[in-house]
């Protein structure tokens, strides 16, 4: 059976506002047959952790940091993530 979560509606909000999430809440559905509610907070870890990505590469791409200060952000955010699939993906 595949499993999926979808953010709740936000139709009570005005058209054009900003949205502002819980960190709990998935910002994009996780499919799979092989779903943990482990495995939904690893998927959120992912996306927090592309989502910084970004953002280190769009600071060093208009020149607010430099590139091995952006090599450094990325490595330890890197470090986070790998820590949290060891965590909770890798615990068995």
């Amino acid at each position: 059976m595949v499993a999926g979560i979808t953010p709740p509606s936000n139709d009570h909000e005005e058209a054009g506002s900003p949205e502002v999430r819980s960190p709990l809440e998935a910002r994009s559905g996780y499919r799979g047959d092989d779903w943990t509610p482990e495995r939904l907070l690893f998927h959120q870890n992912l996306e927090t952790f592309a989502e910084r990505v970004g953002l280190i590469v769009g600071l060093q791409g208009n020149g607010k940091i430099s590139q091995e200060e952006a090599y450094a952000q990325i490595k330890k955010v890197w470090k986070a993530l790998k820590q949290s699939k060891d965590f909770l993906i890798d615990k068995h």
